[in-house]
């Protein structure tokens, strides 16, 4: 049996998912006799890629997965941040160490162990921390048509770094028009307590049917914000961001498209604020020490994709991709002695891949690579206290003038083996390597090069199960590895930790590290309920920590890295969607996890096993939601609770800036939404957060969120 599957929390927290299940299901069997099944709104499920690398609906593969629209990023939940578009997604915690840096934490795992794309193209870099990082926030929500999160997809189709899961964000593209025409789109967005203001525009046109053209820009200003009763002003935590989106379709027959596509965003002092001496005490946290902690960041993406639904005699379809991905971040940092220093990074990315699929009587095969190239600038300037240049660092961040390639190539089928049973398996191999010709010696303090390379070989095998022959419901179940290469911040960072109170020295000579995802599940899908439930487990081994020295920098703890050993992961995630009338719908969803590794909690060379860093408490989500006859109008309520996050790690206890002594406290939010379709394409969208004002944060975020929050968004077609 493996260790801790049936342990006793995690039984009472499958009981308590399935009886959620349950009684939204009797609920809804109910009003069986209110109205016709015709009459009953039905969602038809969404088509999506990620998961399998071939169109299929979300309900037809053997994964937990979520599907964010664009309607739901911008008109409903008017998310300030991509980020803060995933808070409804069972099993996935939302950090914040700062108010414009936001961490998606999936099924335990985030940083560089949550593998993001756009348009499937890697948005993870080489440079990526283990701990919450902002990059996820660099993605303009107002560029994107769907996001598709799949949990614990494994390796086999994206390589390293998918462990807690994959979000591939799907970006907007010109629409069809018969045969030409073009359309505008406006939109405001304005939030009270985030004194913030976002505005929208673009424009879609075509011609005829082979040309297609989208462009659109975004402005956003955001002030200081106010939480919630007692915390009030949080200063130091407005900033502003820009970003452009363009993309141009050109059809080169009915079978060939090609895809060109621009982004641009950038963010202007976004503090960190929880370090410096502007940040507030809550429940007993620390007050940083530092007077100053801001970036500045841009991230600006180009790429040509060719994508073909009858390639011939090679693949019946096929996708290319060739990409060029820069990312630029500069932070500046003044310390208590007033003290100064600069540091910044440039990762320019060249990235390729290819997937192909050819369709076979009993199924498919989906076969293909992939190539990344990162070269790393990377700088650190030190200033004394009057503001006079002192001297520059060997290296910044991470080790400068680097190189990190990763390749990989990879084979999956979808084999019926009977009309009810299909099978699907996979495997791949990666190679990675790392090359840091300026390194700082932590020892002798001269530059020194870090050199290492790693090949790994993973697969991946699962089946999807329909034991009704109307195919209304399913039950799955897998085992996928996934690994990860140690990049150029394992191996070379030199820099303050994502833990309060640290400085993490390079690392040379780490091993990858391995894991096993197992789950299994159910789901189902009429046209008046959906619902996926499921259980998951995921074996550690050789996994890449922090660990102290027992020396000091100044006031701060020296840590290194190590592959200090094994452990796991274990949860539930529910989530349904309940048609009760023909206008009301019922939602709701549920996610919990339990998790423990091994780890060095003192300088001494003993491992001991402990809670895993930053464990998502048990969270929920229970919604009503009203639609009118003419779906013109609509008003949802929404309870969003997480039980106190008191399984803390010793890196975690340490952690006083953030997380409160004994845990961060639980927290019950509701929120009022509401829509109305106006006429002549104009969309009104209002909401009411936080009713009730509370003080909370989300576990191991740097700052509280928004007290009582109203929200309001206008949007204009024509």
């Amino acid at each position: 049996m493996i260790p801790g599957i049936l342990n006793e929390e995690m039984m009472k927290h499958w009981q308590l998912a399935l009886i959620v299940v349950m009684i939204m299901g009797l609920a809804a069997s109910s009003h069986g006799q209110e109205a016709n099944e015709n009459d009953y709104p039905y969602r038809v499920p969404e088509i999506v890629v990620t998961a399998t690398h071939t169109e299929k609906s979300e309900f037809e593969v053997p994964y937990i997965l979520e599907v964010i629209t664009d309607e739901e990023i911008s008109i409903e939940r008017m998310s300030r941040t991509l980020p803060d578009a995933l808070r409804q997604t069972p099993g996935v915690m939302v950090q914040k160490s700062g108010y414009g840096q936001a961490s998606p934490f999936i099924r335990g795992f985030t940083g560089f162990r949550t593998l993001l794309l756009i348009d499937g193209i890697r948005l993870n870099n080489s440079t990526y921390r283990s701990g919450p990082n902002q990059y996820l926030a660099t993605v303009d929500p107002y560029s994107i048509a769907r996001m598709e999160v799949i949990k614990g997809l494994g390796s086999v189709l994206y390589g390293s770094d998918s462990i807690g899961g994959t979000i591939n964000m799907i970006t907007l593209t010109p629409t069809a028009m018969e045969p030409s025409g073009a359309n505008l789109r406006l939109l405001c967005r304005h939030a009270e307590a985030e004194h913030s203001n976002v505005y929208r525009a673009q424009v879609n046109g075509r011609d005829g049917n082979r040309l297609g053209v989208y462009l659109g820009g975004t402005l956003k200003e955001f002030g200081d914000y106010q939480a919630g009763q007692d915390m009030g002003h949080m200063p130091r935590t407005g900033y502003q961001e820009r970003s452009t989106d363009l993309k141009i379709e050109y059809a080169i027959n009915p079978g060939y498209h090609v895809v060109l596509a621009y982004q641009r965003l950038e963010q202007d002092d976004v503090w960190r604020t929880h370090t410096t001496i502007y940040s507030k005490s809550w429940e007993g946290t620390k007050v940083g020490t530092e007077k100053k902690r801001a970036l500045d960041q841009s991230r600006e993406l180009f790429y040509v994709q060719l994508h073909a639904t009858d390639a011939g005699p090679i693949a019946d379809r096929l996708k290319i991709s060739l990409s060029y991905h820069l990312q630029e971040e500069e932070q500046e940092r003044i310390k208590s002695d007033d003290t100064q220093d600069e540091q910044g990074v440039e990762v320019k990315t060249l990235g390729a891949f290819i997937n192909l699929t050819r369709y076979i009587s009993s199924g498919s095969i989906t076969y293909g690579g992939d190539y990344y190239l990162d070269e790393v600038d990377s700088f650190r300037k030190n200033y004394n206290p009057d503001g006079s240049f002192d001297s520059e660092a060997i290296q910044g961040p991470v080790g400068d003038d680097s190189n990190y390639e990763i390749a990989g190539a990879f084979v999956q089928g979808e084999v019926w083996l009977h009309d009810r049973l299909e099978l699907y398996l996979g495997g791949r191999y990666s190679f990675s390597r790392a090359v840091a010709r300026e390194v700082e010696d932590p020892v002798t303090r001269q530059p020194m090069r870090v050199e290492d390379e790693w090949e790994a070989y993973v697969g991946n095998a699962r089946v999807i199960y329909y034991p009704d022959s109307a195919r209304t419901f399913n039950i799955y179940a897998g085992v996928s590895q996934a690994f990860r290469a140690p990049n150029l911040s394992d191996l070379t960072r030199l820099d303050a930790a994502h833990e309060s109170g640290e400085v993490e020295i390079p690392s040379p000579g780490l091993d990858s590290e391995r894991y096993i995802i197992y789950e299994g599940g159910v789901k189902a899908w009429t046209e008046r309920m959906s619902f996926q439930t499921g259980y998951y487990y995921t074996d550690i081994e050789d996994l890449i920590a922090r660990t102290p020295t027992g020396k000091m920098i100044g006031t701060d703890m020296e840590v290194t890295k190590k592959n200090v050993g094994n452990g796991y992961v274990e949860g539930v995630e529910v989530s349904a969607n309940i048609a009760l009338t023909s206008s009301w719908t019922a939602f709701g969803a549920y996610g919990s996890m339990y998790g423990r590794v091994d780890s060095f909690p003192t300088s001494e060379p003993e491992r001991e096993k402990e809670y895993k860093d930053r464990l998502m408490p048990q969270t929920g989500v229970l919604g009503l939601r009203w639609d009118s006859a003419d779906h013109k109008y609509w008003i949802e309520g929404v309870a969003t609770f997480a039980d106190k996050a008191d399984r803390l790690s010793t890196r975690d206890k340490a952690d006083l800036q953030r997380i409160p002594p004994g845990g961060t406290p639980g927290y019950e939010v509701y929120t009022l939404r509401g829509g109305a379709d106006l006429g002549r394409g104009i969309k009104l969208s209002a909401a009411l957060e936080n009713l009730t004002n509370e003080d909370y944060r989300v576990h191991g975020s740097g700052q509280n969120e928004p007290g009582t929050n109203l929200i309001i968004s206008l949007e204009w077609k024509h």
